[in-house]
């Protein structure tokens, strides 16, 4: 019986489970997105978020703690060092799934796991990437184009501003000549 045991088996053992936890873990965290199905989406989000929490703070025993979960030395430098420092703000909720549809060999119900700080297309909160190199050439137009509507705008103004006063000269001549 299975009383009181939640959590989703996968129809594996628990050292198959266990190994294909870990072994989903660390493609995650190297890749950054991995595809498939629901259920182990769903099971792989468990067992990897507390993961993702324990790298936020850079400790020894930390590092350990997480090498005895991935068993891959190369999966746990790369979270300590580049996925840790993206999610250090966010409070939890470090994956997103989306459903993709469906296997064709078994229509089994597929999904997208991914971490949610590295996808560009999601983030709102990514900062757009500032263009380093600028061609002089479209730059050059524009920069013409402002120049002269600004250089139009004051001599229409002056324009105006004389004949007013020119008109002003003529009628105080008028009246003097009178």
């Amino acid at each position: 019986m299975r009383h009181g045991k939640k959590f989703n088996h996968l129809g594996r053992t628990a050292s198959h489970r266990s190994a294909l936890l870990s072994n989903m873990a660390c493609s995650l965290i190297e890749h950054k997105r991995i595809n498939t199905t629901v259920a182990k989406a769903k099971a792989l989000r468990v067992f990897v978020e507390p993961i993702l929490t324990k790298a936020k703070e850079d400790t020894t025993h930390n590092r350990r703690t997480v090498f005895s979960y991935l068993q891959s030395k190369e999966a746990v430098t790369e979270l300590f060092r580049t996925v840790a420092p993206k999610i250090a703000e966010r409070n939890g909720g470090y994956t997103r799934i989306i459903k993709t549809g469906f296997r064709p060999g078994d229509a089994a119900d597929t999904a997208m796991i991914e971490l949610v700080d590295f996808n560009e297309l999601y983030n709102p909160n990514a900062e757009e990437k500032k263009t380093t190199r600028r061609s002089r050439r479209s730059a050059a137009p524009k920069a013409e184009a402002v120049a002269a509507e600004v250089k139009e705008a004051p001599v229409k103004a002056d324009a105006k501003t004389e004949e007013p006063t020119a008109e002003a000269a003529d009628s105080t001549e008028e009246k003097t000549a009178e």
